[in-house]
This record gives C-alpha cells, sequence and structure tokens, in this order.
C-alpha cells in the first residue's frame, strides 16, 4: 500500500477556501454521500454517529486505485456528459451526480475525512483534507488502517474525524430529516442509522406523513398509492384526493452545444395539505415540515420553493410536497444546479415552467382543497357543539324536574314534622322549611353554566337582499368584542357564524328562541325593510322574537315603517339606500350617533364593553357614507 500515491488534481488552496462553506447543513452533506452509494449500486448505506466522527458507509461495487485517482479525485470534472454516462453500470438507476464536487461535502463538516475503498481485492485509502500539501498529494493510508465497520465485500467508507456539525441526539429525528432530503429508498437500497446500540432502518416512504394529510393530488403512476393513505376510513375522502398522470408540457431548450430541441417537461410527485399545524416538534426544525421540495433523478435539488410560488397566504402553512422533474439533470442539457447543490438557477427556462405551473395551477388547487376541508369540519364541530347543547338541555330540564319533585317533597317532609309537635306553621317556619329544601337539591342544577356557554348570544334577522347593511351591524358588533362565534348570521362570510349545513334554519332557530333550558337572553337584531314583508323567514324570526319576549334591538331602511308585533313604541336607527347611487347605503349624523349608541348598549347587555362613541363612529362611517 505504500507506494500508491493519491494525487489531487485542482490546486489546495480551493479545497481550504470552498470546503468550510460548501455546504450549511449536515444533511446535505450526507444526502451527497448517499447519492454517491447510489450511483455505485449500493443496497445498503450505513450512517455512523460515534463519539469523535460520523462515518457513511456503503456496500456499493467500490473503487480501484485507477478509479480513484483517474476519477474520484478528478474534482470538478463533470461525471455525466453522455447517455451512456446517465445510468448506473448495470443500467438500473439514473445517476445523481453530476459536478463532481459531491466528494468534497464531506470537508464542509471535518478538516480531514478518511475515504476507504475496496473493489474486489483492490484496496485503497488515503486523508481528504482541507489543508493539502504544495505537491497536491494526499495523505495515504496503510492497509493496516484501512478498516470497514459493516461491509465485509465492496463498498467506500468516508468518514468524517471530528465532525464541526452533530447529528441529533435521537436517531427518530435523523431519519426523518434524511427521509425529507432522500426518498429514493426501497428494500433494494436501505439507509442504516447507527449510534451506539441503536438503529433506524430507512427503506420506504415515510408513509406516517400521509396520516397526517387531509388533502392530496398526485401526479403519475409511481405516486397514486400515495392518495390510498390519506383519509382512511373517511366518508368524505374522494372530495380531498385526486390521483392524476404526471404533468406534461412541450418544452424547447438549447443544449449544451446550443442548438435548439424539443423536450418534454414532466413533473411527478405529491403535493398536500396537513390537518394540523398542531403537534410539528421544533426539534425538526433542520427541514421544517411545511415545505415544497424539488427532486430530479430521485435526488434532492432544492428542499423548498414554497417562498418562490406562495402568495403569503395564511393556509400555505398546511403545505407540504415533493415534486421530481427530471429534465432538470438530462444530461444533454446545461447543468442548472447551484454549485453547492442546493438550489437551481432561478434564470432557467425549466425552472421558470414548473414554479408557474405550481403557483398559478397546482398549489392553488390544493389550498381550495384544504378549505373545503376546513368547512367540513367546522360544520361538524357546529354540529357536535349543537347536539351536546341538546343533550345538556335535555339533562337539564330532567334535573329541574327531579329538582321540583325533591323541594316539593322535602318542604312537605319538613312541614310535617312541625305539625306532628302540635304548633301552627308560622311564616319563617315556612320561610325556613323552603330555603333548607332549596339549598339541599341546588347542586341537581349544576348545568345551567354549561348550557349557557354553549348557546349562541345574537342573532341578525334579516332577508338577503338586505345583507349588505346586516354586514354593516355585523361588523360594527365584532368591532366592539362581540365573537363570530357568538352570532347568527346566515349572509356571513364567516364559516363560524353560519347555520351548518344540512340543517333547516327553522329547527337551527327553534333551537336558540323555543326549545333551550336556558335563561340566557339571545338577542335579536332586526334589518327591517321594505323587502321583509316578502321573506317568511323572517317574518318566522318576529313572530319568535314577540312570542319569547327576546330582547331586540330596530336598524331600520327608511321609507319603511316597522311594525308590532317588534317593539316600535322606542325609536329605531333609521339608514337610507341611494336609488342615484346602485342603491349604495347612507344615514345621517344623528342617525349614525343613534346606530352607535344602539350597538353600544346591545355589547353591554350581552356582558361586554363597546368601545368609545369617537371610534365606533369613525368606524361605521367606513361601512357606510354618514351624511350632515
Amino acid at each position: 500500500m505504500s507506494e500508491k500515491t493519491y494525487p489531487l488534481s485542482i490546486e489546495p488552496s480551493i479545497l481550504e477556501l470552498l470546503g468550510p462553506s460548501l455546504y450549511t447543513n449536515i444533511y446535505y452533506v450526507l444526502a451527497e454521500l448517499i447519492a454517491n452509494a447510489y450511483d455505485a449500486q449500493a443496497k445498503n448505506v450505513y450512517i455512523i454517529a460515534d463519539k469523535d466522527s460520523i462515518t457513511v458507509e456503503d456496500d456499493g461495487l467500490g473503487m480501484t486505485y485507477e478509479e480513484v485517482t483517474g476519477h474520484y479525485l478528478a474534482v470538478a470534472r463533470e461525471s455525466r456528459t453522455t447517455d451512456a454516462d446517465t445510468y448506473t453500470k448495470d443500467g438500473s438507476r439514473r445517476k445523481m451526480g453530476r459536478k463532481g464536487i459531491g466528494k468534497l461535502a464531506a470537508l464542509s463538516v471535518s478538516e480531514n475525512v478518511l475515504v476507504q475503498t475496496r473493489s474486489g481485492e483492490d484496496v485503497s485509502g488515503f486523508v481528504l483534507s482541507r489543508h493539502v500539501r504544495s505537491d497536491r498529494l494526499l495523505e495515504p493510508l496503510s492497509e493496516e488502517q484501512i478498516t470497514f465497520k459493516k461491509i465485509e465485500g465492496n463498498g467506500t467508507s468516508v468518514v468524517m474525524i471530528h465532525p464541526e456539525y452533530r447529528l441529533h441526539k435521537t436517531l427518530s429525528v435523523v431519519k426523518k430529516n434524511i427521509a425529507k432530503i432522500f426518498p429514493a429508498v426501497s428494500s433494494d437500497f436501505k439507509i442504516h442509522i447507527i449510534r451506539n446500540d441503536e438503529e433506524e432502518v430507512l427503506d420506504a416512504f415515510d408513509t406516517q406523513i400521509l396520516s397526517e394529510l387531509c388533502s392530496i393530488i398526485t401526479l403519475g403512476d409511481s405516486f397514486k398509492a400515495y392518495g390510498d393513505k390519506v383519509l382512511d376510513g373517511d366518508d368524505r375522502r374522494n372530495e380531498f384526493i385526486s390521483q392524476r398522470k404526471a404533468w406534461k408540457e412541450a418544452i424547447t431548450l438549447k443544449d449544451k452545444a446550443g442548438v435548439e430541441h424539443e423536450y418534454t417537461l414532466e413533473i411527478q410527485g405529491w403535493i398536500g395539505t396537513y390537518k394540523t399545524t398542531r403537534g410539528r416538534k421544533a426539534e425538526f426544525t433542520d427541514f421544517p415540515d411545511n415545505h415544497i421540495s424539488l427532486y430530479a433523478n430521485n435526488k434532492l435539488g432544492q428542499f423548498d420553493i414554497l417562498p418562490l410560488v406562495g402568495q403569503n397566504r395564511l393556509n400555505e402553512v398546511y403545505v407540504v410536497g415533493q415534486l421530481h422533474v427530471d429534465l432538470f439533470e438530462e444530461t444533454e442539457l446545461p447543468d442548472m444546479a447551484l454549485s453547492n447543490r442546493q438550489g437551481y438557477k432561478s434564470d432557467d427556462k425549466r425552472y421558470i415552467r414548473v414554479a408557474d405551473y405550481i403557483r398559478s395551477e397546482l398549489l392553488l388547487e390544493i389550498l381550495t382543497m384544504r378549505d373545503k376541508w376546513a368547512d367540513y369540519q367546522n360544520e361538524e364541530r357546529k354540529k357536535q357543539k349543537l347536539a351536546e347543547q341538546a343533550a345538556k338541555e335535555a339533562e337539564l330540564r330532567e334535573r329541574a324536574k327531579r329538582y321540583r319533585e325533591s323541594v316539593g317533597a322535602t318542604a312537605s317532609k319538613a312541614a310535617e314534622e312541625c305539625l306532628k309537635q302540635g304548633r301552627p306553621l308560622t311564616k319563617e317556619d315556612v320561610a325556613n322549611i323552603v330555603e333548607n329544601a332549596l339549598n339541599k337539591h341546588n347542586p341537581d342544577l349544576g348545568l345551567k353554566a354549561t348550557v349557557d356557554g354553549l348557546k349562541k348570544k345574537l342573532l341578525i334577522s334579516h332577508t338577503g337582499a338586505d345583507a349588505d347593511f346586516a354586514a354593516v351591524a355585523y361588523k360594527m358588533l365584532q368591532f366592539n368584542g362581540i365573537s363570530k362565534e357568538d352570532i347568527i348570521y346566515t349572509s356571513s362570510e364567516d364559516q363560524e357564524a353560519r347555520i351548518p349545513r344540512g340543517i333547516s334554519i327553522f329547527d337551527y332557530l327553534r333551537r336558540f328562541f323555543v326549545e333551550s333550558a336556558s335563561t340566557e337572553m339571545v338577542y335579536v337584531v332586526f334589518i327591517t325593510s321594505e323587502m321583509m314583508s316578502k321573506s317568511w323567514a323572517v317574518l318566522s324570526e318576529v313572530g319568535a322574537a314577540w312570542i319569547t319576549r327576546k330582547e331586540h334591538q330596530i336598524f331600520n331602511i327608511e321609507p319603511f315603517k316597522p311594525k308590532e308585533p317588534l317593539n316600535v313604541r322606542v325609536e329605531w336607527q333609521g339608514s337610507w339606500r341611494d336609488s342615484e347611487n346602485n342603491g349604495a347605503l347612507y344615514t345621517t349624523t344623528r342617525n349614525a350617533d343613534v346606530y352607535c349608541q344602539f350597538i353600544e348598549g346591545i355589547v353591554r347587555d350581552l356582558g361586554g364593553t363597546p368601545k368609545s362613541r369617537a371610534k365606533n363612529m369613525k368606524y361605521l362611517g367606513t361601512l357606510l357614507e354618514i351624511r350632515s
């Protein structure tokens, strides 16, 4: 072994300059070394974390001494130049490597890296260092110094001595991070993560992530099965799963010689949305769970394109995806990868078109599906809340019945005891008997607070034609602290304020006006106009409010005059529509003051603290015109 030399083909100072800055994350380094193993037709890669080193060892073809000196140490020599170079030696895999600098990845972690390899009887080893002698010869390893930890036959070992970056202390986290950047694992290509006696094996796509999704779009037959694992057992799952063919588009590009050809730009993979962002642990922040990654030839090209294609929508935090675009690594086309292999040149025609498709179509579709799922979930929660309220009210009524019976029985028994003593009952005796009976059985009514807390507090009664005026009241109430969850407003854009899907408006309102065992007030804001006489629902609400004597307030569109059974003996607020301005709403300064007065009074009646008159007048002026 001592006669073997390992000459470096580039200026040694480049290693010192490039090594520490080439990669900024240990997992990108591991990805490059894993990719080298993949190209070497390995079936197993071992990532071994020791106290003073991190080893990446594979059972691939290994390298002969001639291959080491002629190819491996020819740094920055492009490894794929022809179609023949595109595939591994057995033709089973498309090569991931291209630039020829991935071998330097380990120098981003360690100043000195041991490289050991075996091909048949040929064994080679040397120290790849940031600091190389002026003669460009690397320090050789003797045959006795060359050792492998897991493999017995052909293969390669890269040992990063005293690494400057460490792997996460929990191997399951390491596994999760590697799975994100290197999804090309299978029974034929396994990644073993080892620390002491612990071992995690990555040999298939992490299906755990799919069980956490509420929607998914798959592209290409290879990813179709991913959709089968989303919302498993949910009756509505077909509404949130779209399994499609790969997206394809013809594109004209210049090859490395500058000659134009037509190619097929194809995208395979998947994009989905999480059910929730809760539980996404901070320990996974090396590679956040919220991302859209781009791959080519199964190798990570850019971890997250979402900041480029997103529109800063709040629901983008739920998005995750892995999209494969092999044309990004087409051998005969110019290399579009950045030198650190952590992104792509944003001005490349291929990149621009893919980003545009994701931005204008794919992302919008998956977000629409997620919004629909969220609506369904909110509907279910509202129905559950209604069911809970009904059950609690039924229980309260039963408790009230038992309460009356128990109080009566207790009082009668006490009265009998007094009579047995042979004296007449005094007024004080009766009062004490009743008070003691009430105190004894008061716990039977302990559900009242629960029932009250489940109720809506206010209904905005209006016709569809007057929804714009109703919206003013809705916004003013929210401005003054009334939650949209406490308001019934059927025309609202907020799902929380609307009546649950599948429930009749009359059945829904009956629960609040008639059937409730709660004594808590349900306030009604009536939006009155000439149109209300044509609305059976509004007239029904008027009648219900009168029968149940619900507190209410009137906001009227003049010149209509509200009628009984509404409380028309007190002042109502008046606004108008401008017939010359498409029916735009306006009111007078005085009526605006009355409007704010009414809103503030409603808020106080509901137990809140309204904003000042000045603030309310100013905000009202943003919702409708105030004319002096």
